[in-house]
C-alpha cells in the first residue's frame, strides 16, 4: 500500500467517526494533496456505512427505551421526549437530514431521525444524501478556495 492510499483509507476511516465525518476529513484530504474526486468518495463511503449502523441501532435503542419506560410503570414518552418530538415534528426528517451534518453530526442525526419514529432505510438514504451534498459542496469550496488563494504547491 503506497502513501496515497494510505491518504485514501484514512479519509474513509476518519470519516466513519462522529463530528470528524466526510464534511470534515474531505477538506483536510484534500489539501494534503489527495484527489478532490477519490477524496469524496471515501469519505462518504465511510461515513454511510456508521449512519447506517446508527440508523438501524437507534431503531433497536428506542424499542428497549420504550419498553424499559414501559416497564418501570412509567408513560411511555417521558416530557423531554415529547419536547424533542415536537421540534422533530417542527423540522421534520428532512430538515434533520439537512442540518444534521452541520449541527449534530450525520451519525446522530440517523438515531434521531429513527428514534422519532422514520423508518432506518429511509433515515439512512436522506440523511446520507444530505452528507453526500455537505461533501460535494465541501470539496467545490476548498478546491476553489485553493485554487483562488493559491495555497497548492504552483
Amino acid at each position: 500500500m503506497n502513501l496515497e492510499q494510505l491518504g485514501y483509507f484514512g479519509v474513509f476511516l476518519a470519516g466513519a467517526i462522529p463530528w470528524l465525518e466526510a464534511i470534515g476529513v474531505v477538506p483536510a484530504g484534500i489539501l494534503i494533496g489527495l484527489d478532490p474526486l477519490l477524496t469524496v468518495v471515501s469519505a462518504v463511503v465511510g461515513n454511510i456505512i456508521t449512519i447506517t449502523v446508527f440508523a438501524y441501532g437507534g431503531a433497536g435503542i428506542r424499542a428497549w427505551a420504550l419498553a424499559r419506560r414501559e416497564a418501570r410503570g412509567k408513560q411511555q414518552k417521558s416530557d423531554r421526549w415529547a419536547k424533542a418530538q415536537r421540534s422533530f415534528d417542527k423540522y421534520g426528517v428532512y430538515g434533520v437530514a439537512l442540518l444534521g451534518p452541520a449541527i449534530i453530526g450525520t451519525q446522530f442525526a440517523a438515531a434521531v431521525s429513527v428514534a422519532a419514529g422514520v423508518k432506518p432505510l429511509r433515515a439512512t438514504i436522506l440523511v446520507g444524501a444530505s452528507m453526500l451534498l455537505w461533501a460535494v459542496a465541501m470539496a467545490i469550496l476548498t478546491v476553489w478556495l485553493v485554487a483562488v488563494g493559491d495555497f497548492g504547491d504552483n
